[in-house]
């Protein structure tokens, strides 16, 4: 399963800064507007202690964790939607990630130069807000175009994606994110078809300086109290200590950095979690001497869905899946002992996996 996240955000706010620490592709981070010009794509996994604990139980020859693609996408200017700037690529390239990941600049420093002159957050999110939702607009006013003739024939379809289309249009209109428009999980079914930008799940990340990482600071409740009706998070990080502890070489000294800090871990791993959990993703293990592995699917699989994620041929063919729980297998510390407690499970096609769920999948091709 490959999911993208987004890294957006207006020049100079530490977007490039940031996916260096959460890849180990290096985008060139300087003090000037669009330095990432081309979109950088790099693979980042998903920090889950359950693999290290899983690995001590098995012993397997190697471990393989989830994984997620991090995009980092141009600097957006005032008139993209027109073309401006770097404006159509940048368009094109978020419109193929499936979550948004926006960086905020919530702090100051007179050596950083802004690309409007001053810090400002919420002025900052709505000239993006604004220029995806023009684009917005222009795509939905093509699809009631095309729509009008196909809702002639009497086409049932049609008539929803109709009635969906123009109260798009409204809130667009009245500068309203698709996401902040209250549709319900069935609509928004229907509205993916449109693939619509501002439809897309988004997380603000406030980019903050070493003093305001714990707590956050003004600039961040201006934020949080601007996206209250979104369904947003906002998460806070420093980019910049960020970057700082990828440049340290043992685990005793990042250890020692964050807790000079106060900080459990680093910033970017609540980060990735949080984008994992914003893609409504969530993980379960295979576990075995030759591997012990985690795998990615979406809350609310079945059985056969998470078979098919290893192999589509898991899936045609499934008989059955034989399931331990996390827990039940860390506590009792291996297959036999799970068995002989009577917690192993022998479960089938309406299973819906649990995360953290330990499985084997029986199928017949």
């Amino acid at each position: 399963m490959s999911l993208k996240c987004g890294i957006v955000g207006l020049p100079n706010v530490g977007k490039s800064t940031l996916f260096n620490c959460l890849s180990n592709a290096k985008a060139q981070s300087a003090n000037f507007p669009f330095c990432t010009i081309e979109p950088n794509i790099g693979i980042t996994s998903v920090p889950d202690p359950r693999l290290e604990k899983l690995e001590t139980i098995v012993n397997p020859e190697r471990v393989v964790p989830a994984t997620m693609e991090i995009v980092d996408i141009a600097g957006l200017v005032k008139g993209a939607s027109k073309g401006e700037g770097l404006g159509n690529q940048f368009l094109a390239n978020i419109r193929e990630t499936d979550a948004i990941l926006h960086v905020l600049r919530c702090f100051d420093d007179g050596n950083i130069v802004h690309v409007d002159g001053s810090v400002n957050p919420i002025r900052d999110k709505e000239i993006i807000d604004i220029e995806l939702q023009l684009k917005d607009l222009e795509t939905i006013e093509k699809k009631i175009q095309s729509l009008s003739r196909v809702i002639k024939s009497g086409d049932k379809d049609a008539v929803k994606e109709n009635e969906l289309a123009f109260k798009i249009k409204e809130g667009l209109e009245q500068s309203i994110s698709v996401r902040g428009l209250g549709f319900d999980a069935s609509d928004m079914e229907v509205i993916k078809r449109f693939n619509l930008i501002t439809s897309k799940p988004v997380m603000y990340v406030c980019n903050v300086d070493e003093a305001s990482v714990l707590t956050g600071n003004a600039y961040v409740d201006q934020v949080r109290a601007s996206v209250a009706n979104e369904r947003a998070e906002v998460l806070i990080i420093g980019a910049k200590i960020e970057a700082d502890i990828t440049e340290l070489e043992t685990y005793e000294e990042r250890k020692m950095f964050l807790d000079e800090l106060g900080l459990d871990e680093p910033g970017v791993n609540r980060l990735i979690r949080s984008a994992y959990d914003l893609l409504n993703l969530q993980t379960y293990f295979t576990a075995g001497v030759k591997e012990v592995r985690a795998w990615t699917i979406y809350k609310g699989s079945t059985a056969p869905q998470a078979a098919g994620v290893i192999h589509t041929d898991f899936e045609k063919g499934f008989i059955r899946a034989e399931v331990m729980k996390y827990d039940d297998f860390v506590q009792y510390g291996s297959e036999a002992a799970v068995k002989e407690a009577g917690k192993f499970k022998v479960e089938g096609k309406e299973y819906v996996v649990s995360d953290g769920d330990v499985m084997h999948f029986r199928f017949n091709v």
